[in-house]
């Protein structure tokens, strides 16, 4: 079991786009960045970029149901393909997938940095 402390200093997160710098999300690790089974899934009002988009591959996970795949479009217009995905028919015992934007982890082009709350 995690100690106060480090649960504590892990309640604010930061991920973005490292090979660019590009921020993606930003906010309070919990039902608005939820972390789980290695993935973050985000609430659209701490998303940090609009450059989610679907690219309408679909995809089924047997107990979390529909998703489609979204590609993140950057500024220079360059695509990383499959980056995120939505659960368009999600399960309803999972609301905190409901309609968010998905994300792995640990991705080699992704940054995530943890912190004690929001940058002064």
């Amino acid at each position: 079991m995690a100690d106060s402390a480090t649960t504590k200093a892990r309640n604010w997160v930061r991920i973005s786009h490292h090979p660019t710098g590009t921020p993606l999300a930003e906010g309070p690790v919990g039902w608005n960045i939820m972390p789980f089974e290695g993935n973050f899934y985000i609430r659209r009002k701490f998303l940090r970029t609009d450059g989610f988009k679907v690219n309408f591959i679909p995809g089924l996970c047997v107990y979390k149901f529909l998703y489609v795949w979204m590609d993140l479009v950057l500024a220079t217009g360059e695509r990383v393909r499959n980056l995120g995905w939505m659960y368009w028919l999600p399960n309803p015992l999972f609301p905190f997938i409901w309609f968010r934007v998905g994300i792995p982890q640990s991705h080699p082009e992704l940054e995530v940095e943890y912190s004690t709350g929001p940058p002064s």
